[in-house]
């Protein structure tokens, strides 16, 4: 090998060393994509950092302090390890890495606060944004156990319940089927997973939050970090960016449009309160905050 292809064949090298510290590639199309390892890998998002750069385990007790009470229901089940194993998988999606740290750290709290006021069983005891991840299942379902076999694509299976479980709890046959679709999980067959694995019950919210299930309707995550722009209509129905619009997404006209209700407001305390835990301050939750005024996505008398 003479001299000058000796030369370039060490360029090469060091060039290749260089992008192998600093953990970008070329992907097709020509934006940078980044690996951080397990957690996140081949997108622009990892290049934004993970979760696990501003969210400690010491964050996700003081989140959740009371969730491993006795008296809580589903003590020993929620853990830190399995919020992050779910959001891993959809950070190069952009959860919890779309924008800076402060974006990051903020829709962490905004999902979370969905989950916690969800999951709650603060509405009997002090201190009520304490006793997020409480439940991890509904206690007392509806008797038909929410099975409505009109929808011929995923009808109940025979013996099966779909009363209520997970972070954001799932009811009805036909979201167990869609979600399940969505993060490779037989839910029709075996919707108990939500209540027997906390990484899967995760996984199924983040989901939720991350993927438009309706039509004419944006995911919640669009609306939160503000990829999502309002039309005309969403303007004249004072659907806006921010986090009131995660809760139209997610609960549509049941707290929607109805003033400043109680579950709203609840929703709003969680949202706020890890705000403050995790070092942003509420001072910060961002514009549009409620729905109170909002117009529902989907009215549930259209659905």
């Amino acid at each position: 090998m003479g001299r000058a292809h000796a030369a370039a064949f060490l360029l090469l090298a060091l060039l290749a060393a260089a992008a192998a510290v600093d953990g970008r590639r070329q992907p097709e199309g020509g934006e940078n994509a980044c690996a951080k390892g397990w957690q996140c890998s081949g997108s622009k998002f990892c290049c934004n950092g993970t979760i696990t750069d501003y969210f400690k385990a010491h964050h996700f007790e003081e989140l959740f302090p009371r969730r491993n009470d006795s008296i809580a229901h589903a003590a020993g089940f929620w853990s830190y390890q399995a919020f992050i194993a779910a959001a891993s998988l959809f950070e190069p999606r952009g959860f919890g890495t779309t924008g800076g740290e402060e974006t990051g750290v903020k829709e962490v709290a905004a999902f979370l606060g969905h989950v916690g006021a969800r999951t709650s069983c603060g509405y009997f005891y002090p201190n009520p944004v304490a006793w997020g991840l409480c439940y991890n299942r509904e206690m007392s379902p509806d008797q038909n156990y929410y099975c409505d076999n009109s929808n011929e694509l995923y009808r109940c299976v025979e013996g099966v319940r779909y009363y209520g479980r997970g972070a954001l709890p799932v009811y009805w046959n036909y979201n167990y089927g869609i979600i399940g679709k969505g993060i490779n999980q037989d839910l029709l067959s075996h919707p108990e997973l939500l209540e027997q694995n906390a990484t899967i019950a995760f996984e199924a919210a983040i989901w939720r939050w991350m993927t438009p299930v309706k039509r004419r309707q944006p995911s919640a995550h669009d609306v939160f970090v503000g990829n999502w722009k309002p039309t005309k209509s969403d303007t004249l129905s004072k659907r806006y960016p921010g986090f009131g619009a995660t809760m139209n997404i997610i609960y549509g006209d049941r707290i929607c449009g109805r003033g400043f209700v109680g579950e709203m407001d609840f929703t709003i305390s969680h949202y706020q309160h890890y705000l403050d835990l995790m070092g942003v301050g509420r001072d910060h939750s961002g514009d549009n905050l409620d729905c109170a005024d909002q117009v529902a996505f989907n009215p549930s008398s259209e659905n």
